[in-house]
């Protein structure tokens, strides 16, 4: 009762919006006709935009405004800007409004506005794709991964020096974490991508969940009275072939707005392992060679509908299907303490793995009054599901390969079931004072997950019940939360926010007969300050603090067989972990940025490479063990060096300190690490782009691992044709193959374990993109909505 009378409290300000307003209206015509879609919009003292509109097939508009002095301007391609003063004390009339014909052709011209690659805002960062060459013809994620202090490496999207990022689409967050999410974004295309924004300290109105903060994917958009299709084809070859076909469609006129996309891909991709576990009587040397399949098919469907000029309704639907089937030949080697060879190990297996999840969303966005206040819905339903089947047999040799015996036979199955049902609202609500924002969310999750292992040593499966379980899990969580913005002046700006998450767990293992809960209400406060002290240099403070919720896999408590001498297994006892976000930031000529920062982690958990020293086995187990201090200095420099040579660059030095909260019989170290990139764009032609990319990370030790170095060098090339309707891009990726996971090292109850895993990720690839439909005119985009939507094309 004391959650449903909060919500009615913050949405009570929504039935008390009604304020003496006066009828703004008039005709806008040229010499002879009156014309359609131009855009009205409307200013006030300090020149910032407040209300806006479009005028109708017979030219008129119409706009409802509070007594005051404002400027009203329309602009229409063709056509002459036209601007003017005016006072609103009653109804007025502005009768009709001639605006004057262009002198130029403009059915001739195209009009091109190169966007920056790297916009600083308040509480993010906006990175474009459109001036990156090696992105043309990828996914989601090989975008995310050359956004700027963005690190994607072994299933895990990082902010550099923040953590594990969450990831959301258009503002609505993906319910998938590691490996399921970035299968997910593969399936995306990045031609289908506005821009990425890098959100560290998530304002209020974010789900508090993910320690690194967000990244958050704008998909572009249908350009008014217009269609346009995307089809783009590529060709991978790393030591086997993928192939991928993406086709994205827009279309937009009056009150409608449709998108639809397919992509599909096939082919296989070539992963090799290496692990070396340090035992007190023998050394454990395991080599894996796996060939796995990579075949997706994903489509996404997006529909919008103005019911009036103030109420838009709308609903989309994306489907993912993933069916990466995977054929591994392990061989383990045994050496005593005099290195010499003991026995060997070869373990064949093979895996039938599959996934598809679907996200189904409904919103309204209603427009109150003049004041910009809109109210947004959003009902949205995801589920997903997996499985999980692999077949091994293990068999013992001599060191000679004379077979002994078989070491171990089974087959492990694991499925699982996720289902999420969250309601949203949220209010932008300004004041003269400050711009208010406010909204609630409700979020019901439901997850069962089953593990059977059947022992086939002698032939016949035969179900261990020990080995087996039966998992279900329930995640609620209600949230409120409330934003505030203030320009003070031309030069400081705040915003501050507070955000309420009461949450509520259980999980139940059916075979333990073991129930676990977890209830706590948590508060999470972000504080944003901006100072800009002259045209050249601004200077930015903001706080966050965030919660990071283990994923429903990791809870399970039961065994997942990795191969005979390894296994997996969950733990229903994780607890979530917190973190305290800080960081300073200073933009000069939005050309050079330093950013300092330091992150604070407690409670935190993680993966813990154990073993058992008396059957030499791994244990790959999960435990809330440290708490964390992460701090460092970045720098990120966008330079032209010439008109034809364009340059982002970074460089961050990052460290740690890291304190073990529980026994695990292991001594954390940290070490000074740097992580540098440079990102070349070379215009060799008004349609020709080059562009060379390379990035280095340096060796260094965090808390319990030590890790190897990385590095890229990427060279992309990009050639226009037949007035840009068509695209060629060559991409050779990772060119020395330095960019794999090298030298993972932990030492735990005594045990060094050294782990290497090569992914493909040298490859090349040649695409080919081509667009078709109506052309429009590319201007620069303008303050207001219906502007940027009227004059730009492409979708962006």
């Amino acid at each position: 009762m004391k959650k449903a009378n909060l919500l009615i409290f913050l949405l009570l300000p929504l039935f008390c919006l009604a304020q003496t307003s006066f009828k703004l209206k008039g005709k806008i015509a040229n010499e002879t006709i009156p014309l359609e879609w131009a855009d009205v919009f409307i200013s006030n003292s300090e020149r910032k935009i407040i209300d806006g509109t479009i005028s109708k097939q017979d030219g008129s508009f119409e706009i409802n405004l509070k007594k005051g002095s404002y400027k009203i301007g329309i602009s229409l391609l063709g056509f002459t800007d036209y601007d003017k003063e005016i006072t609103i004390e009653n109804d007025t009339d502005l009768g009709i409004i001639i605006l004057k014909e262009s002198t130029t052709n403009l059915t001739e011209v195209v009009i091109e506005s190169k966007k920056k690659t790297i916009e600083q805002k308040t509480d993010r960062l906006v990175y474009n794709l459109e001036n990156n060459v090696t992105t043309v013809g990828g996914d989601a994620l090989s975008a995310i991964n050359t956004a700027p202090g963005v690190v994607v490496q072994n299933n895990t999207i990082n902010i550099l020096g923040k953590g594990t990022s969450r990831v959301m689409i258009n503002g609505r967050m993906i319910e998938l974490v590691g490996e399921e999410l970035n299968n997910f974004l593969k399936s995306i295309s990045a031609i289908d991508i506005k821009n990425i924004e890098i959100i560290s300290n998530p304002p209020a109105k974010y789900d508090a969940e993910g320690t690194g903060g967000l990244i958050n994917i704008i998909m572009k958009k249908g350009v008014r009275d217009s269609w346009k299709n995307t089809t783009a084809v590529s060709y991978d070859q790393n030591k086997y072939s993928i192939y991928t076909l993406r086709d994205n469609f827009f279309y937009n006129k009056n009150k409608f707005r449709f998108s639809a996309s397919i992509n599909a891909k096939t082919g296989y991709l070539n992963a090799t392992d290496d692990l070396k576990m340090y035992f007190p009587d023998e050394l454990s040397h395991m080599e894996s060679v796996t060939k796995v399949k990579t075949e997706n098919l994903s489509g996404k469907l997006a529909l919008d509908y103005n019911l009036s000029e103030r109420t838009t309704i709308g609903f989309q639907y994306l489907n993912d299907r993933n069916n990466p089937d995977f054929k591994s030949d392990i061989r383990i080697e045994d050496y005593n303490t005099q290195n010499e060879l003991d026995n060997v190990t070869l373990n064949n297996s093979f895996t039938d793995k599959g996934s598809k999840n679907q996200t189904y969303n409904a919103h309204l966005i209603t427009k109150l009054d003049s004041l910009k206040r809109k109210l947004f819905f959003d009902v949205d339903y995801f589920n997903y599901s997996s499985k999980f089947d692999r077949n091994f047999v293990a068999n013992n040799y001599t060191p000679d390969m004379t077979f002994v015996d078989i070491n171990q036979s089974g087959r492990n199955i694991s499925n699982q079931d996720i289902d999420n049902w969250s309601f949203k609202a949220d209010m932008e609500h300004p004041l003269q004072a400050l711009n208010l924002s406010y909204g609630a969310k409700m979020s019901f999750t439901n997850s069962v997950s089953d593990v059977l292992y059947f022992n086939t040593i002698i032939g016949a499966p035969e179900l261990d019940l020990n080995q087996s379980n039966r998992f279900k899990y329930t995640e609620n969580n209600q949230a409120v939360y409330v934003n505030a913005d203030k320009k003070l002046n031309e030069k400081w700006n705040f915003q501050m926010g507070l955000r309420l998450e009461n949450t509520q767990t259980n999980g139940f293992s059916e075979t333990l007969n073991q129930e676990t809960e977890n209830n706590y209400l948590k508060l999470f406060p972000t504080f944003y300050a901006s100072y800009k002290k002259n045209e050249n240099n601004t200077f930015s403070l903001n706080y966050g603090k965030r919660i990071n919720r283990p994923r429903f896999d990791l809870l399970n408590p039961f065994k997942i067989y990795i191969n005979s001498n390894s296994y997996s297994e969950g733990n229903p006892f994780l607890r979530p972990s917190f973190s305290d976000n800080f960081e300073l930031v200073h933009s000069y000529k939005e050309i050079l940025r330093t950013s300092v920062f330091v992150n604070a982690i407690t409670n935190g958990y993680g993966v813990l490479f154990t073993s058992n020293p008396e059957t030499n086995t791994q244990i790959v187990t999960r435990e809330n063990y440290f708490k964390n201090l992460n701090y460092g200095i970045g720098e990120s420099y966008s330079a032209s060096f010439a008109d034809w040579w364009f340059s982002e660059n970074s460089l961050y030095f990052l460290g740690a300190k890291t304190e073990f909260i529980k026994d695990i019989n292991a001594t954390p170290s940290n070490s000074l690490q740097i992580d540098f990139s440079t990102n070349n764009t070379f215009l060799l032609g008004k349609t020709t782009k080059l562009q060379i990319d390379f990035t280095y990370t340096t060796p260094f030790k965090g808390g319990l691992y030590e890790v190897g170095y990385a590095s890229s060098f990427d060279i992309g090339f990009k050639q226009d044709l037949f007035n840009k309707t068509m695209q060629i891009a060559f991409l050779a990726n990772d060119i020395f193959n330095t960019s794999y996971l090298k030298d993972f090292t932990s030492v735990i109850n005594g045990v060094k374990q050294v782990y290497d895993q090569k992914e493909s990720n040298r490859f090349v690839r040649l695409s080919v993109v081509y667009n078709f439909g109506n052309k429009k005119i590319n201007v620069q985009q303008r303050d207001f909505g219906n502007k940027e939507e009227n004059k730009r094309t492409g979708g962006n």
